[in-house]
């Protein structure tokens, strides 16, 4: 099985290098990281070329036009250009534990995709990570109500796989594995959800509607998720009348999807 660590980020190179950071201390790597950049500046593509040079995989960036937010968009064409058979996506703003990548390969299984957890960091403890590049987190300076997420556990994770997994929407777009021809299969990404909102979910609603079963990552895929501004929720309502529509007709396909780059 080949992975591809898929990590999409937008302006906020201070954010991305601790991501890149925290994947050159991976235990077990994977084997390229695919980045899906929504319209940085060059600042992101220096970063980028620092760290490709010090990667031991091949570090491939994907990047278009910034047009407002368009994550959907700029998943499609990533999950296009990737050439690993298993897709581990993130988002540029959170640190991966050192048994990230190797959590979420013990946890793949055909016909089945991956949702895991995130530890939310309050803004101080985020601004100290930024401006220090030191990350310390633990028990006393971690949000309570994230504690259970920061633990690690083989007996549990295999215990909590399907257990946890039976609300499909439960679910962070910022920590999610699938096979690359199951995201195919339903045609990737809707991009007519722009802007923030549902968009993980809509994509999973399908996942499931075509026989891929939900798994949850549950003690293990540790990360921390660096504080920052919500999104616009401008569209929130559309993309949810989207969303049930694929609830209520079991879609599987979308019509504007990642057939366009393949």
């Amino acid at each position: 099985m080949k992975t591809t660590l898929l990590i999409t980020t937008y302006n906020w190179s201070k954010a991305l290098e601790l991501v890149l950071y925290s994947v050159l201390h991976q235990h077990v790597m994977p084997d390229e990281v695919v980045i899906a950049d929504d319209g940085s500046t060059e600042e992101t593509k220096k970063l980028i070329d620092r760290y490709a040079e010090k990667m031991p995989v091949p570090v491939i960036w994907v990047w278009q036009e910034d047009k407002g937010f368009r994550r959907t968009t700029i998943l499609n064409k990533a999950i296009a250009k990737a050439t690993g058979d298993y897709i581990i996506q993130v988002d540029g703003d959170v640190v991966l534990s050192s048994h990230f990548v190797e959590d979420h390969i013990e946890m793949a299984q055909k016909g089945c995709f991956v949702c895991g957890s995130r530890v939310l960091l309050s803004a101080q403890i985020s601004k100290k990570i930024l401006d220090t590049k030191v990350v310390n987190v633990n028990l006393w300076n971690m949000p309570f109500s994230y504690v259970s997420n920061s633990f690690r556990s083989h007996v549990f994770r295999r215990l909590l796989a399907f257990r946890y997994a039976r609300r499909i929407d439960h679910l962070r777009g910022c920590n999610m594995a699938y096979w690359r021809e199951d995201a195919i299969k339903v045609n990737g990404y809707n991009e007519d959800l722009l802007e923030w909102g549902h968009e993980d979910a809509e994509f999973a609603y399908r996942l499931h509607f075509a026989g891929v079963r939900k798994k949850a990552l549950k003690m293990g895929g540790i990360m921390y998720h660096l504080y920052h501004k919500e999104a616009s929720k401008a569209q929130e309502n559309m993309h949810k009348d989207v969303l049930n529509q694929v609830k209520k007709e079991r879609l599987v396909r979308c019509t504007n999807g990642i057939d366009q780059y393949l």
